[in-house]
């Protein structure tokens, strides 16, 4: 992804002639956009490192806390990186320079730059991952694939907040057809797009799923997705899901080999990284509604882990 494909950023506080909100006022922001609560009982979200109190004038969003993005928030000037995946997604026992992580805690301390995270929580959100995903891939009319917990037990949260989407694609296209209209909407990949079932089938409702998505197959099923856009598929539950679906279409008398829901494959971090440009018009958003101001922008720098392809013969 190249800088020139980065949203513009906002005015600095001093050009709009507003406040430099402290981080706890924009952490209570993010906390309003991503509720804490709707995020998966196994993630770790919201404030990694930094000082409430300290003011926020340059934020920094990007997918992963890799120590290229650190370096990159610190040479902009960043007071706060706000990234989509934890750094510290299980527990430690220590945070010394001596140790990676460590080091880049140090880093954002030495650099002045605090770090948050939404990562499940923004999965769910209204204008979160999901919903940013399904609109560059053309879903209309849509829900969420499943409920969030939060959202089912709290009325506050409201039901369309939820993992994934599911809905109705503009209009009937083959499978071949939506999976380059995947390909033309995300990132550049080593890994590119890959795709299970008929080529020239015709699909008409779709799922999507940033990140890691294969434990959700049940629910696209009972969703009656034609096609189920996601990251991270591994073999087996690929192979035993299309095989499932190819066996009911034929006990049911259609085509097997057309058999749904079809599968699009796409890079973990692909997947993801639309949501950043809708995080930080909501965030400047919110902050505005207070009369406060920063100056945001999306990391260019593509952090997926995978550097290459060699295409088999």
């Amino acid at each position: 992804m190249s800088s020139t494909d980065a949203p513009a950023p906002d005015p600095s506080p001093e050009q709009s002639g507003t406040t430099a909100p402290k981080l706890a006022q924009v952490v209570r922001a993010l906390d309003g956009l991503y509720p804490p609560p709707t995020a998966e009982g196994w993630d770790a979200v919201g404030l990694v490192a930094g000082d409430p109190a300290a003011p926020v004038r340059k934020v920094l969003f990007a997918v992963d806390p890799v120590t290229a993005v650190v370096d990159q928030a610190i040479e902009w000037g960043a007071d706060l990186l706000v990234t989509h995946h934890p750094l510290f997604l299980r527990g430690v026992s220590s945070v010394a320079a001596t140790t990676f992580k460590g080091s880049v805690v140090h880093r954002l301390l030495t650099g002045g730059c605090a770090l948050h995270v939404a990562h499940t929580n923004a999965d769910a959100a209204p204008r979160g991952v999901a919903d940013a995903l399904a609109d560059l891939v053309g879903i209309t009319d849509r829900r969420p694939l499943e409920v969030s917990a939060a959202g089912e037990k709290d009325g506050h949260y409201g039901t369309d907040r939820g993992i994934g989407r599911v809905g109705r694609l503009a209009e009937p296209t083959t499978l071949a057809d939506f999976a380059r209209r995947v390909a033309a909407a995300l990132p550049a990949t080593a890994q590119g797009i890959r795709f299970s079932g008929d080529p020239d089938a015709v699909v008409t409702t779709a799922a999507v799923l940033g990140g890691s998505g294969d434990g959700y197959f049940d629910a696209v099923r009972a969703a009656d997705a034609d096609v189920y856009v996601t990251s991270d598929l591994r073999h087996h539950p690929a192979s035993e899901l299309r095989e499932r679906a190819e066996f009911e279409a034929r006990a049911a008398g259609t085509d097997g080999p057309s058999g749904t829901p079809f599968l699009v494959d796409t890079a973990h971090y692909a997947s993801e990284w639309p949501w950043l440009r809708y995080a930080v018009e909501d965030l400047a958003a919110a902050l505005a509604a207070d009369g406060l101001a920063i100056e945001a922008r999306v990391s260019e720098l593509v952090t997926d882990p995978w550097t290459g392809q060699v295409p088999s013969r």
